[in-house]
């Protein structure tokens, strides 16, 4: 990742300058939320995406290109204090998470100024595209988020529901993110569909890898099992539910839907899960992913940016955490 951002050094300090500028207010409440927010920033995958999408076609980076970087990384902001809401999530990133300092009434206004903020700053400087593109995203993530909760509580998702979800729920992020850069430097719409699509195949792998983790015995940051307790439907598990015999079938959703938080149990699930094939099976799905989203990348002429970009495609396949 280091050197991933080498490439990127001077674009992602201006960035981080004007992303923090973009989050201030004159209301002491909001701009203390906002300075703990910008000191605990994560790996900055999205906006990394952006700024490399914008510089794949412009080397000099356009005000547009980091303000479709700022959205992308409200947006996603937003979505995680409000997840955080959801969830009764006390930490985020090994931080305090904004309801466990201000509480769950000021975390919900703090996720719909962020939002609000991003659709100020395209809308301040006329850039409907990008304002399009994105909000698209906001709906998608939504509809994603809905149809988990609504077929969770069923344990009937099936394969292709699963990949819808993650397509709408996760993806679409790092589609717009790529969309928008693209857009920002280059005002082309088939080049920004290409860029969607390639970054939409990279966030479908990266939630495949996310999935994975559940089951992985590595100290990832993500307790072994956590899905299964909360009755998420992953892929290795909808897998194994698909091609295991009834009583094996039976046994596995009888244990979700009334021992999920019983350690043992979960265990005896993920080794059943394991001995399906259902680990094997998901990987190569995210490879499948990985290599159509490399094959888009590489319709475009290679460059350092380029390499970059695949490094940040093989990163999210090969991360530890």
């Amino acid at each position: 990742m280091d050197d991933i951002k080498h490439l990127i050094g001077k674009e992602l300090q201006d960035f981080e300058s004007k992303f923090a500028d973009s989050v201030k207010s004159n209301i002491p409440l909001l701009d203390r939320v906002m300075h703990y927010i910008v000191k605990r920033k994560g790996k900055q995958m999205r906006p990394m995406f952006v700024l490399l999408s914008a510089k794949l076609f412009r080397d000099d980076l356009q005000e547009s290109t980091y303000r479709a970087a700022a959205f992308v990384e409200l947006l996603h902001t937003a979505t995680l204090v409000h997840d955080d809401v959801v969830d009764d999530a006390n930490e985020r990133r090994g931080f305090f998470s904004i309801n466990a300092l201000w509480k769950n009434k000021i975390a919900v206004l703090v996720g719909d100024y962020l939002l609000s903020k991003g659709l100020s700053l395209c809308l301040n400087h006329n850039e409907f595209r990008t304002l399009q593109i994105i909000s698209d995203t906001v709906q998608a993530m939504s509809e994603g988020e809905l149809i988990q909760i609504e077929k969770t509580r069923k344990l009937n998702i099936k394969e292709d529901i699963y990949f819808e979800i993650i397509k709408r729920k996760t993806a679409s992020l790092l589609a717009s993110a790529c969309s928008a850069g693209a857009w920002s430097s280059t005002n082309d719409e088939t080049t920004t569909e290409q860029m969607r699509l390639f970054g939409e195949k990279v966030g479908i792998a990266f939630q495949i890898k996310d999935d994975l983790f559940d089951y992985g015995s590595a100290k990832i940051g993500k307790p072994t099992g956590i899905d299964i307790r909360e009755k998420k439907m992953t892929l290795p598990l909808i897998y194994t539910l698909q091609h295991a015999s009834p009583e094996v079938r039976r046994r596995i959703i009888y244990i979700v839907k009334n021992h999920n938080t019983d350690k043992d149990k979960v265990e005896e699930v993920i080794e059943m899960v394991k001995a399906s094939g259902g680990i094997e099976y998901t990987r190569q799905k995210m490879f499948e992913y990985r290599d159509e989203a490399l094959a888009i990348l590489h319709q475009f002429p290679e460059s350092d940016i380029r390499k970059g970009l695949e490094a940040m495609v093989r990163y999210t396949t090969d991360r530890t955490y």
